[in-house]
């Protein structure tokens, strides 16, 4: 196996037995950092404290991330303007913090018959947001709802 020593530098190819003899004699473990090499690299090291940055690292990688959320916006089809704008301001500050923007048109009763005549309003929508939004997925008709996906310009 290969080993590398407790300040890093590399102790060269040796048998385990030398290797385990080297380690105890510096208070230390032997970790094996890459099984699968060859020949396999282990580490003099103390394991506790090897497992702490090991967790550690993967805590800063977890914190970096980000999950984006759908966040929806429900209208109807008789939406006056001034209602839009605000709809349109509350996508705007979810669409700024990273989210994705679900768009929703609901239909009831006899607003089911004009249903092609109010996806002006989706385009509306999108038109208000095309500085800092871009359509993911276009208007889609699905039973009493109609849809449009929104997310960030990159």
């Amino acid at each position: 196996m290969r080993l590398i020593g407790e300040d890093g530098a590399q102790l060269g190819i040796m048998s385990s037995r030398e290797a385990m003899k080297i380690a105890e004699e510096a208070g230390l473990d032997l970790v094996k950092i890459a099984p699968t090499a060859k020949p396999p690299v282990c580490k003099i090291v103390d394991y506790g404290k090897y497992r702490y940055e090991l967790a550690r690292k993967e805590k800063e990688a977890k914190k970096k991330q980000r999950t984006i959320e759908i966040k929806e916006i429900r209208m109807s089809p008789n939406i006056d303007t001034n209602d839009l704008n605000t709809k349109v301001g509350a996508a705007r500050k979810f669409l700024t913090k990273g989210n994705k923007v679900k768009v929703t048109l609901r239909f009831r009763g006899r607003e089911m018959a004009h249903m092609q005549t109010t996806k002006h309003i989706l385009d509306d929508f999108a038109q208000m947001l095309s500085d800092i939004a871009v359509v993911e997925k276009a208007p889609k008709v699905e039973g009493r709802t109609m849809t449009m996906f929104l997310t960030e310009k990159r």
